[in-house]
């Protein structure tokens, strides 16, 4: 148990760019990347913006097979952590099989898969489906389709608590590690875009439906008028210490803490209202009607406090924060009435990149890692990008400009539709030196 996990590896493949260096590129030139829906023809759609992973040609990260029996969603993760093994250093095929291991998170699975084959089910002449819907369209299909490629045979998993999954998919990662397996393969990605998926987000009534990308997605802002969709995420190398020091490898930081708690309610329809047992259902309104009454942040305040206590961090240590960011009026309040009960009278820069990409759901908090370890390794954290009225409520300290960390500690959270919340505290390693890779 005395074990300690570093990240040593980090493959991004989102809207932002392929490749962390792209990512970065983004972040640093506050670049936005959200636009039309390509991946299908979307209009007449109340929401038609979101973010797409431009440029991207699964070929390039995986067989013929592979592309026929998954979906867009697992070569997104095929990608990233064929980067995120580069990055590290680290061999395509495991040399020793039982010390890697695999454990990302999902949410929704293979939508544009599934689309297609159940399209060919009650629309063409076949009536039937392909042999491979059930292993695509699988919540666990990357998990697997990656452990048998590379050959990864150490305890492997799925962690399902929608965006709040890619946290806990590195939380469980530092687990693994303690418990002996030296190598794990973590984080997410997401392909929320498809006919189908689209509908089933639009059922919440929180997606944003402003044409214009640029003011689409806008979270904390007083125009804030529900998410954007986005698929892509990031996928890292999770390593003990001292296999890592070992090979010489570079670390980017070390997962220090993280919590999960859950606030036992219901994310009503069209409301995002958490409606308890003695509240009976919500009607069905527009995110931007914004009733009475913050969505609870208790529960999710303790997870942030939970991180912290588990870390050995005060408070006052922590260089930044990178929150949900929602961009539902009574999710942002809540998460800043959170942030305050946390941080008092002593809150931290708030940085979120979210506007920039869209919310990729799982692979959205796995992003939110990758930048802040990023940021640890270019000695310089991010401006937000956004807000820029602050809405009511939400009056954080958003970083502005780029700014010199400090204690070179980042705390990350995460709200998973129907109550998930966790957090994870990272502590970044010093910058590279001059002629250091």
């Amino acid at each position: 148990m005395s074990a300690r996990a570093v990240v040593t590896g980090i493959g991004v493949v989102a809207p932002s760019g392929i490749g962390a260096d792209a990512h970065w590129r983004t972040v640093l030139d506050r670049t936005r990347r959200t636009g039309p829906i390509t991946l299908f023809d979307a209009e007449g759609y109340p929401t038609t913006v979101a973010g797409e992973v431009a440029g991207f040609t699964a070929g390039e990260y995986a067989d013929t097979r592979q592309l026929v029996q998954t979906d867009r969603w697992t070569h997104l993760g095929f990608a990233a952590t064929r980067l995120a093994l580069a990055d590290a250093g680290l061999p395509a095929r495991a040399p020793d099989p039982y010390g890697y291991a695999v454990t990302l998170a999902s949410s929704s699975g293979g939508n544009l898969f599934g689309q297609r084959e159940l399209q060919r089910l009650w629309g063409g002449p076949s009536r039937t489906v392909g042999a491979y819907q059930s292993i695509a369209w699988f919540y666990a299909a990357s998990v697997g389709q990656l452990s048998i490629h590379h050959q990864f045979k150490g305890p492997c998993g799925v962690l399902v608590a929608e965006a709040a999954g890619g946290l806990d998919s590195l939380a469980h990662a530092v687990r693994t590690v303690r418990r002996g397996t030296p190598v794990v393969i973590a984080g997410a990605t997401e392909c929320p875009l498809s006919p189908y998926a689209l509908t089933c987000h639009l059922a919440s009534g929180l997606l944003s439906g402003v044409a214009d990308p640029a003011g689409a997605y806008r979270p904390f802002d007083a125009a804030a008028s529900g998410y954007v969709p986005a698929e892509g995420g990031a996928v890292f190398v999770v390593e003990d210490r001292a296999h890592a020091l070992d090979r010489g490898a570079r670390i980017y930081g070390e997962i220090t803490g993280w919590a999960a708690t859950h606030d036992a309610s219901h994310t009503t329809a069209s409301t995002g209202v958490a409606a308890g047992p003695d509240t009976g259902p919500a009607e069905a309104t527009p995110a931007t009607a914004d009733p009475a009454g913050p969505a609870d942040p208790i529960w999710y305040a303790r997870a942030l406090r939970l991180a912290l206590d588990r870390a050995g961090v005060t408070p006052d240590e922590v260089d930044v924060v990178l929150p949900d960011a929602l961009g539902v009026p009574r999710y942002d309040r809540a998460e800043a009435a959170a942030l305050r009960a946390v941080f008092a009278d002593r809150p931290p820069p708030v940085t979120t990149q979210k506007p920039l990409t869209g919310r990729a759901h799982q692979g959205g908090s796995a992003l939110d890692v990758a930048t802040a370890l990023l940021a640890f390794r270019h000695d310089t954290l991010p401006a937000s990008a956004g807000p820029e009225d602050p809405a009511d409520g939400c009056d954080l300290d958003f970083l502005r400009e780029h700014r010199r960390p400090r204690s070179r500690v980042a705390l990350v959270g995460a709200r998973g539709f129907d109550g998930f919340n966790s957090a994870l505290v990272l502590r970044g390693a010093p910058p590279p030196r001059q002629g250091e890779r």
